[in-house]
């Protein structure tokens, strides 16, 4: 049991996402700044004129309800996936592919087919001399 347990853990696979999740976090803590002294700011400049000096909301029973920081916690997400996308997800999709490796969901191109003119399959190989189907001889 503990000898299964130590090959999971030094499987390749599950170091490159443990790496993967730390340069996650660490793009994460970037953008957030990004997003906390930046986006926000911008964001809650829209107030309204009735009451300067207050973030993008309203007052519900006492309690503020922030809109800007609803606004800027979608664009931190928007903003953090397309960095993960671009920073991670791109260059090991190609690192992968040069390994003959499909990842991510990445599009795989069907083998190409022929079809039979007696049974009317059509998901034979292209270089299949019969059928699979009724054994009639296909050119």
């Amino acid at each position: 049991m503990i000898k299964g347990f130590k090959s999971f853990l030094l499987q390749g696979e599950l170091i490159v996402i443990a790496v993967g999740l730390v340069v996650a976090l660490a793009f994460s803590n970037l953008i957030s700044a990004f997003t906390n002294n930046i986006i926000t700011p911008l964001v809650n400049s829209f107030e309204s004129s009735n009451s300067p000096g207050t973030p993008l909301g309203f007052t519900v029973h006492g309690q503020f309800v922030n809109f800007g920081a609803l606004i800027s916690a979608i664009i931190y997400f928007v903003i953090f996936l397309t960095v993960v996308y671009f920073a991670l997800v791109v260059p090991y999709r190609a690192y992968m592919a040069k390994h003959g490796v499909t990842v991510f969901g990445q599009p795989t191109v069907p083998a190409p087919t022929k079809s039979c003119p007696q049974c009317l399959s059509e998901d034979l190989p292209v270089a299949a001399t019969k059928c699979l189907h009724c054994a009639s001889v296909v050119a």
